[in-house]
């Protein structure tokens, strides 16, 4: 994983990092209250830069791909350095349809594509499409360090963009359709996606120019968030995190990913088992949002079981993957995968293996999302 070209930045600001064993990576600056409710109410800002990039290029890369991927390369309408296509968020398979790389992909204007991918994936992603490449026109490179994006979310942040960028009716602009502003006097590809489930922009300028963007948009009105508030909000909205709630023995409806893979696109790696789930059900589990009844942080891996009467014996119906703190439920919560048939809301669960004796388990019921 590259490191954050604003990490001196940050430190300079007194932010507080989290180490990881890639690197560190902005936690938050403070005032995490603050920064939720500039998600919520006005607008708030996401270092990214440290994704990775590979880009697809050659005679080939449009049917490579295609072939290849969950979601539509084919129908996407080319366009230009001037006015670049549509893109949209995209899967690699496993031939058993479960979730080997997760991705936003693009176009460059040029004929090839752009894969925007969860930092230290470019290379994975690399040896995972080279599988399946034999004697295409193809060319995969790993330029993750010509990728910067920023993040900008929430209900102002359509206004903070044009200003800083000299755009227009951005609040108009569709889904993963880019749109060029300029900055500096160079160009930035500024494309509406949401992030951990707030709708907003991807900001793509210059590694050399990010730092000075990242000051404009918090002049602009903006506030800096970082890891902390990013997993409050995305488990209120009941977004997986690939690498955490997201590895590749997930199908994709179990993760909520239904927007990443298209039904209508003919063959591609998994194709016939996802399309199956569809038509006819099976889903074993699927991700849910629960209420904990304390905030005390739970683990990943955490069981959830309930008391099965007529079997007179606790059962394993679903494991947690993710913890955080909701403010709009105000309370501790969990992201976790959970059986068919006990996804009602409401349902009662209690966390961790029972132990001998009397039961202290903490309980965790299923809420509906609370920003919906």
């Amino acid at each position: 994983m590259q490191n954050s070209p604003l990490l001196d930045l940050h430190r300079a600001h007194a932010a507080r990092l989290a180490a990881t064993p890639a690197g560190d990576v902005l936690l938050t600056y403070g005032d995490v209250p603050a920064e939720y409710e500039a998600a919520t109410k006005s607008a708030l800002l996401f270092d990214e830069t440290s994704r990775g990039l590979v880009v697809v290029s050659g005679v080939d890369a449009k049917d490579f791909l295609h072939r290849l991927l969950s979601n539509h390369v084919k129908i996407l309408a080319p366009g230009s350095a001037e006015s670049p296509g549509p893109g949209n968020a995209n899967l690699l398979l496993s031939g058993k349809g479960k979730i080997v790389e997760l991705f936003d992909l693009a176009q460059d204007g040029t004929g090839g594509y752009l894969l925007s991918t969860e930092p230290g994936h470019a290379t994975k992603l690399i040896t995972a499409l080279d599988m399946y490449l034999f004697v295409d026109d193809v060319q995969l490179v790993d330029q993750s360090e010509t990728h910067a994006p920023l993040s900008l979310v929430g209900p102002e942040a359509p206004k903070i963009v044009e200003a800083c960028l000299g755009l227009s009716n951005l609040a108009d602009a569709a889904l993963h359709v880019p749109l060029l502003g300029t900055f500096l006097g160079e160009p930035v590809r500024v494309t509406p996606m949401p992030n951990a489930g707030c709708p907003g922009y991807r900001l793509e300028a210059a590694p050399t120019s990010v730092a000075a963007l990242w000051d404009a948009l918090l002049a602009a009105g903006a506030r800096s968030g970082g890891l902390a508030i990013h997993d409050i909000l995305r488990l209120e909205a009941c977004v997986g995190k690939f690498g955490v709630d997201i590895d590749d023995t997930i199908y994709p409806q179990e993760a909520r990913l239904e927007s990443a893979f298209s039904l209508d696109k003919g063959c591609y790696i998994g194709q016939e088992v996802v399309a199956k789930i569809d038509t006819y059900g099976g889903l074993n589990k699927r991700l849910m949002l629960l209420h904990v009844e304390h905030d005390n942080p739970i683990a990943p891996g955490t069981r959830l079981e309930r008391f099965d009467e007529k079997r007179n014996t606790w059962r394993d119906l679903g494991v947690v993957t993710s913890w955080g703190y909701s403010f709009a439920i105000d309370g501790g919560c969990v992201l976790a995968y959970v059986k068919r048939r006990h996804q009602d809301e409401g349902t009662e669960f209690r966390l961790g293996e029972a132990p001998e004796g009397e039961d202290t388990r903490p309980k965790a019921h299923i809420v509906s999302l609370p920003r919906d």
